[in-house]
């Protein structure tokens, strides 16, 4: 499943891991072939590290706590040219990835995100849905994106997401992941992805108060000034139009 360790994977796949033991089976068993699963261990106490590890994955250690710290330190640690985001819960399968790094790499996109489609009841938690749906409506006045989720299944080249310069550790590293390649020009796409129930409680939208957190620091990102001005993807020309500008 895994590449040998003295190669360079073909992907990297960054899962921010918390206590997500009981999960890790399965999400690392749909890793595509030749990929490198980069398990960002952020604190577990259940195991996760040593599950991860036992399955062929590689573990990075994050002691700050907070998402987006456990995301970034995937990507520094990644050396794939393409790297990929996917929560570890068992909520995304990684295999869905495939079409999104084809996306990328025949230049048809510079950010590849999935729609979360809920399968089932408890999927996606109303107040959850509710609190993706406002950013979004934020995200379009701010930036002119129309995306209708700020998902974490998520694809890009490595060098260009490094020089979006990103610098938030807590709920709002994936929006300003988005903002930050809106305003460099990229092309962001989005795609329909099965939404599955999570395995677990989420530390972020599994509650009200952890959802209120995750849209206060996401709000905080929306008032950032325009750090970019060029009209250029990373390496890909400049944005074409389409249906999400």
């Amino acid at each position: 499943m895994y590449p040998n360790p003295a190669t360079k994977p073909d992907v990297d796949v960054v899962l921010p891991c918390l206590n997500e033991a009981a999960a890790l089976p399965w999400v690392l068993a749909l890793i595509p072939e030749g990929w490198r699963a980069l398990v960002v261990d952020n604190g577990s106490t259940d195991g996760s590290a040593d599950v991860a590890r036992d399955l062929g994955a590689r573990v990075v250690h994050e002691e700050r706590r907070g998402f987006g710290a456990a995301c970034h330190a995937g990507l520094l640690a990644a050396t794939a040219d393409i790297v990929c985001f996917c929560d570890c819960d068992a909520s995304l399968d990684p295999s869905l990835l495939v079409p999104f790094v084809r996306e990328i790499r025949d230049g048809e996109a510079d950010l590849v995100l999935g729609r979360r489609r809920p399968q089932g009841r408890g999927a996606w938690p109303a107040h959850a849905r509710a609190g993706n749906l406002a950013l979004s409506r934020m995200l379009r006045r701010r930036t002119g994106v129309r995306l209708h989720d700020l998902g974490p299944l998520r694809a890009a080249r490595r060098e260009g997401l490094l020089g979006l310069g990103l610098t938030d550790r807590r709920s709002g590293y994936p929006l300003q992941m988005v903002v930050r390649a809106a305003d460099a020009g990229w092309r962001i796409a989005e795609h329909d992805v099965p939404y599955l129930p999570r395995t677990g409680t989420s530390k972020v939208t599994g509650t009200w108060r952890g959802t209120w957190h995750a849209v206060r620091d996401m709000r905080r990102v929306l008032t950032e000034q325009p750090a970019y001005a060029t009209s250029q993807g990373p390496g890909q020309g400049p944005f074409q139009g389409g249906a999400h500008r």
